[in-house]
């Protein structure tokens, strides 16, 4: 019955597509549903996009290896992200009424800024994109006994149908009836496994005391540099991201776009302490599980020990929030890459063509995240090393741009360049590093754009040392 229902709820989301395609008249009705969601459907793709399989398995697993420590990444990192994005960035992104993220990149800077910055960007998403096949192969492989690999082809196949025939404006009805689904199902899930396990505190007592802290204890200066890099790779490191831009231009305001953001961000917060806590009790019944397969605990959790219309809830809020998370995951870096790198090889091009190739590369995306699924199986591991990129390259010159006057297209090439370069020769070439490679990157990030100011500022004074001013010289025949 599980299986059936699990099949059903997938292939319900093709028509949902087809529905969501006769409002698609334009590239821009595609990308940015027609900047026309209000408040409750902004909120709702913002949630659901973000709640993902690494927040569902793959923060659930971690929880229960190593506490709250163990998940500061996602979803404590992923929470402030979108609170900071409402707080400083929506309103300003908003109001500069871009197609993508990298039309803001050569419009501030340059288009060899704005190529590369796209495709680092267009990069991180295959990473994000695998984490949610890995997912439904997982789950598929459980409740119908397919390979894994299987699994994930099949739903592959079904998200890249419904997000390449409707789009932004398909996401964002289906991440409405998601979002609902998640949170009725984990608030149902949750109330019958801790009845069944002696109620909450009983978990507590079953855990060690050191999984609730937040803060590393008898911490070394490396330890707290470690730990602030757990924050930032997510909580910053995403918010240079196309999928985050398209909620934002989505909604029907720049007002709706901030609070939809700072709304989702504290639902997050909220609603992710369920699948943490799912973890716990999970740690407690199944302890050999944590060392040989800590993704398996919840699935395993729910089916021994729940009702079948809990195995319900659960598997549909499961699918909804790895479905949302892959669509939205999918047409991002599609968008950019035929806004960003393949338009500006043609000329005078029509909207037609430019969808056509933004669709097409929704098709490239998909495989490559597949070929990548095949080969690393860890969702966690999946998704944060994904933020990574984009935290050393595109998040200095995004705010440096937006926040700077002086930042230039010289400083964004060398804090892209310097940035990745650092991140790079740290993670393969030093052995555990004081500094975490991707503060090194960071660090080195801003660095460049201040030389990049710094050596355009000097290059003008000396090409104008010398001259007199006119005022000057006005003066001078005047005496």
């Amino acid at each position: 019955m599980i299986a059936t229902f699990v099949l059903l709820y997938m292939l319900m989301m093709i028509p949902i597509g087809i529905y969501a395609s006769r409002r698609v008249k334009t590239s821009r009705d595609y990308v940015l549903a027609g900047r026309h969601l209000p408040f409750g459907m902004a909120m709702a793709t913002i949630f659901a996009t973000w709640f993902g399989s690494e927040t569902f398995l793959g923060a659930g697993s971690r929880m229960a290896e190593g506490g709250f420590l163990a998940v500061i990444e996602d979803p404590f990192g992923a929470g402030l992200c979108l609170i900071l994005i409402g707080l400083f960035f929506a309103k300003k992104l908003y109001a500069l009424n871009n197609l993508t993220i990298g039309d803001y990149f050569h419009e501030r800077y340059n288009k060899t800024v704005a190529t590369l910055l796209s495709l680092a960007i267009i990069l991180t998403y295959f990473g994000w994109v695998a984490a949610q096949f890995v997912a439904l192969g997982i789950i598929l492989h459980l409740l119908i006994g397919i390979p894994a690999i299987t699994g994930m082809l099949l739903a592959a196949t079904i998200i890249l149908i419904y997000t390449y025939i409707g789009g932004m404006w398909s996401i964002s009805i289906t991440d409405s009836i998601q979002m609902a689904v998640i949170v009725i199902g984990l608030i149902v899930i949750l109330v019958e496994v801790l009845w069944k396990a002696g109620g909450i505190s009983t978990v507590i007592a079953g855990t060690p005391p050191e999984f609730f802290r937040l803060t590393p204890p008898e911490a070394s200066t490396k330890d707290w540099i470690a730990w602030i890099a757990a924050w930032m790779t997510i909580g910053i490191g995403s918010i240079p991201q196309q999928d985050v831009y398209q909620r934002v231009m989505s909604a029907k305001s720049a007002a709706v776009a901030k609070w939809a953001s700072i709304s989702a961000g504290v639902m997050y917060f909220t609603i992710a302490l369920i699948p943490l806590t799912l973890g716990l009790i999970a740690r407690i019944k199944y302890p050999e599980l944590v060392a040989s397969d800590p993704q398996q605990l919840l699935p395993t959790l729910i089916l021994d020990h729940t009702s079948m219309i809990t195995q319900i809830f659960f598997f549909g809020a499961l699918l909804s929030a790895i479905m949302s998370t892959a669509s939205g995951a999918l047409l991002a870096p599609a968008t950019l890459l035929g806004e960003n790198v393949i338009k500006p090889f043609f000329e005078n091009i029509s909207d037609k063509k430019r969808l056509a190739i933004i669709r097409a590369a929704i098709i490239i995306v998909a495989a490559g995240a597949l070929f990548l699924a095949s080969k690393q199986g860890s969702i966690y591991e999946l998704v944060s090393g994904a933020y990574s990129i984009s935290l050393v390259s595109a998040f200095v010159p995004l705010v440096m741009g937006l926040y700077w006057k002086k930042a230039n297209s010289l400083g964004a090439l060398l804090a892209v360049s310097m940035g990745a370069i650092g991140w790079q020769y740290t993670e393969n070439f030093v052995s555990d590093p004081f500094i975490p490679a991707t503060i090194v990157g960071l660090g080195l990030s801003f660095i460049g754009m201040i030389a990049g100011v710094l050596i355009a500022d000097q290059i003008h004074r000396m090409n104008h040392r010398g001259k007199p001013h006119v005022h000057t010289e006005v003066q001078m025949q005047g005496d």
